[in-house]
């Protein structure tokens, strides 16, 4: 155990900047909550139903980024600053096409919301909110392009201050647009999304400047444009690309079948489920912070051909993503009774019976997050670990294996046919993300023995 808390200094280091943006990433969302909660129910389940559709093109392009990174770490390794500076210009130019590719797609996919089997006043606050938050994945999927660049090259804080900045521009907007505070219109659920919009405008605005104006990445922005597409660089990115996209697409499509699910359900339970998958999404981005460390750290050694530091630096990192989701999943159980009422305002127009209906779903939600976090964590922080051998198409059906043909099934059943109702819809997600951790793991385990 000795060479793998040696390990865990400079692991931390690394990926605190990480999670920290990551947490300022989520925290976007989960501001969003908060304010809309004071509204009502049918404004947070509104929000959740428009976030639903979001997520899914969100994992896409995310996932899709994430290419960029051990490609980025593997020259850097080797000193290869112009084959870093293709992957990079290609990547850009790759995301941007991808994020208006997305916001199409979500605009024209719009009137499914209507066939979702939905309550009609949700759909009606949802549809607005779409349009705006779903044209915040353009500049979302170009600051991911920055990111995981910036990332590959073990410069982890830049992407921080940004999240930081952006959450703190996110909060104001919110403040003055949803409730209308000194001259500014009030615009519930719309004004939310102008926030998530304006914010992450601001984001792209910000990584762009602060790395092209660093010595260090002076030579990766020469020749900067459109004209360095590289038909060979921008297929190695795609290869890796797609099934990270795919392998993202399959468990976040996951949750987003759990928040149709409690839909269907009824409406607290969608707002209690929106309330508990708030604050797992929040303690998860940890465990990201430590699958993007994972995946830095092992491209790094996979260049330098050293696979046995490769081998004791991921199970370092793995090792640190259970201790810190066992902490988290202690504080769920201790506070499921707690942090619900952050998101419900009992002094609102909101019915009585209806308030103590989503404090306790919210409750029993986190009870179950308290113990899929710890899988969750686990399957991310090798999936990280994959990625940096570049091995990416294995995992994407071993992914969609656990959580499509395990996971989801399970959700339906218990969640439609039996009274766990959305407590079993989330044994589902449990069942799954556990299926996912054991097979990454036996897939990580049979690559390394491969390479001894």
């Amino acid at each position: 155990m000795k060479k793998y808390f040696q390990e865990f200094k400079y692991n931390f280091n690394l990926a605190l900047p990480v999670i920290l943006g990551m947490v300022g990433h989520t925290l976007v969302g989960v501001v969003d909550n908060i304010f809309v909660g004071q509204l009502g129910s049918t404004e947070l389940a509104a929000v959740s139903l428009g976030n639903s559709f979001v997520f899914i093109g969100m994992s896409i392009g995310i996932g899709f980024s994430t290419a960029i990174t051990p490609i980025i770490a593997e020259f850097d390794s080797q000193k290869d600053r112009e084959g870093g500076r293709s992957a990079f210009q290609n990547g850009l130019i790759l995301c941007t096409i991808l994020g208006f590719g997305l916001f199409f797609l979500l605009f024209f996919a719009k009137p499914i919301l209507s066939y979702m089997n939905q309550p009609v006043e949700v759909v009606k606050l949802a549809k607005p909110f779409l349009d705006i938050v779903g044209f915040s994945l353009v500049p979302l999927v170009i600051f991911q392009a920055y990111k995981q660049f910036a990332d590959g090259m073990s410069e982890t804080k830049y992407s921080m201050y940004a999240t930081i900045y952006g959450n703190i521009i996110n909060v104001v907007i919110n403040a003055l647009l949803v409730f209308g505070l000194f001259m500014f219109p009030k615009m519930g659920i719309v004004g939310s999304a102008i926030g998530t919009l304006i914010a992450r405008i601001f984001m792209v605005i910000y990584m762009h400047y602060i790395l092209s104006k660093n010595k260090k990445f002076k030579s990766f922005f020469q020749n900067f444009g459109w004209q360095s597409f590289q038909k060979s660089m921008s297929d190695k990115i795609i290869k890796l690309g797609i099934p990270s996209s795919m392998q993202m697409f399959f468990e976040v499509a996951l949750f987003t079948g759990a928040i149709w699910l409690c839909g269907m359900i009824g409406t607290t339970s969608q707002a209690a489920n929106q309330i508990a998958l708030s604050l797992a999404s929040l303690t998860f981005m940890f465990a990201m912070g430590l699958s993007v460390t994972a995946m830095i750290r092992v491209a790094n050694h996979k260049g330098l051909d050293d696979y046995k530091k490769l081998n004791t630096v991921a199970h370092s990192i793995f090792l640190m993503a259970i201790i810190v989701e066992i902490v988290f999943a202690v504080i769920f159980m201790l506070g499921c009774q707690f942090f619900p009422s952050f998101f419900v305002n009992s002094e609102t127009q909101l019915n009585a019976v209806e308030i103590k209906e989503v404090l306790s779903i919210s409750s029993k939600l986190l009870i179950v997050a308290a113990f899929f976090q710890i899988s969750d964590g686990i399957q991310v922080v090798v999936l990280g670990a994959l990625r940096g051998l570049q091995d990416v198409k294995v995992p994407m059906y071993l992914t969609f294996v656990a959580y499509w043909m395990i996971g989801f099934p399970i959700s339906i059943y218990l969640g439609r046919y039996t009274e766990l109702k959305a407590e079993g819809v989330w044994i589902g997600l449990l069942a799954g993300l556990t299926a996912a951790a054991i097979m990454l793991y036996l897939r990580f385990r049979f690559l390394l023995k491969h390479h001894r």
